[in-house]
């Protein structure tokens, strides 16, 4: 059976300018100043008060910075940029276009960007396109890149797991206040965490424990018979292994495989 591989057209940014890098490392979590020339880095941007509203990966050259959207309003996040750039940064925002970015469906696996026209490089000729439901149920069990109802606009970082794409040192950022906090303090108030049921659920299905408020789906989806999918669990309900439905259904809750701590 072939490898498969996520491929798709994802939504560019095209920074030019000398001032590329220490434009994006305002405006993004990531420490830039060690990113080499050519490197992928993935980076949030976020609110001021720290919610996430966009998954970006980044890749510096000499003439500026190439930005993806992996998860988030294109739209939004090149209409924030815009507003926020001034003639001191030394840079010019292009208008949106796209690339293709492929990636095996393996855990830790690189990503690469090509052109959209261009033929599949080796080895990638050899693999196949996954499907858009296979592509989901990886998505389900890493729980990587969050979809729509984990990036609802309430949500940070931290409570998705994304503490590899925040620097905890870096300072001067937007968002960086509130970051700060939530990793001195680890004071997230729930956690994303995968599910499966031999019953039918959807997304704002609320889920309890003994009884009481413990979480809501944010995703679902039928596979071979049993519903699978990610919820946001209310931190004192992390250590169940099993949740209920809102029809007495019991749920597995399960840690998904990209998601880290910040102590980790």
């Amino acid at each position: 059976m072939s490898k498969l591989f996520w491929d798709a057209l994802v939504p560019w940014l095209r920074l030019n300018g000398s001032g590329a890098r220490q434009f994006l490392q305002g405006q993004t979590s990531a420490d830039l100043n060690a990113l080499n020339t050519g490197e992928i880095l993935q980076t949030c941007w976020l609110t001021a008060t720290g919610r996430l509203r966009a998954v970006l990966e980044l890749r510096l050259d000499a003439e500026g910075a190439d930005v993806i959207v992996l998860a988030g309003e294109a739209s939004a996040v090149h209409a924030g940029f815009d507003q926020v750039i001034f003639p001191a940064d030394r840079v010019r925002l292009q208008p949106l276009a796209q690339l293709r970015r492929l990636q095996w469906l393996e855990p830790k696996a690189a990503a690469v960007w090509c052109d959209p026209d261009a033929a599949l490089p080796e080895p990638w000729a050899s693999g196949e396109p996954a499907s858009a439901s296979a592509l989901e149920h990886w998505r389900l069990q890493s729980g990587f890149p969050p979809g729509p109802g984990e990036l609802n606009g309430d949500t940070n970082p931290l409570e998705l797991g994304l503490i590899a794409q925040v620097s905890t040192e870096k300072g001067c950022y937007l968002g960086q206040e509130t970051m700060a906090k939530l990793i001195g303090q680890a004071g997230v108030k729930q956690q994303l965490r995968c599910w499966s049921c031999s019953s039918a659920l959807s997304p704002t299905a609320k889920l309890t424990l003994d009884g009481k408020r413990a979480g809501v789906i944010t995703s679902a989806l039928e596979r071979d018979g049993t519903w699978v999918g990610l919820a946001l669990v209310r931190r004192q309900c992390l250590a169940s292994p099993t949740l209920d439905g809102p029809n007495g259904e019991q749920l597995q809750i399960s840690r998904p495989e990209a998601f880290q701590d910040p102590e980790t």
